[in-house]
């Protein structure tokens, strides 16, 4: 099953984010559970985009005014939520943030 790590933080977690993941990558990837992912720039220079009676809002800044933003994501392919879990666990961001887990919604085969 394939599962989505948003990776979070607040304002101090800047400072962790040319740290790379300290072997994490390296580990999952071996363990074949890796199916993508990166890092994503600071929130401010997000743009948000909404379609409100056919006429398009583009708001400048993330979707959310919130003290913790999405600062990465990691998508997995791994047995179970439990699996998921281990190895969300595992990340060097769990640490100092806080990681979301969530199932993807795939089409029916």
């Amino acid at each position: 099953m394939k599962y989505l790590l948003m990776i979070c933080g607040d304002a101090s977690a800047t400072e962790y984010a040319d740290a790379g993941c300290g072997g994490w990558t390296e580990e999952m990837e071996a363990r074949g559970v890796v199916a993508g992912g990166a890092g994503l720039r600071p929130p401010h220079e997000a743009t948000t985009v909404r379609v409100r009676d056919d006429e398009l809002l583009l708001t400048d800044g993330p979707f959310a005014e919130t003290k913790e933003q999405i600062g990465g994501f990691v998508l997995i392919d791994c047995a179970d939520l439990d699996e998921a879990i281990e190895i969300a666990s595992k990340h060097p961001a769990a640490g100092y943030g806080t990681i979301e887990i969530r199932p993807v919604l795939e089409p029916p085969v």
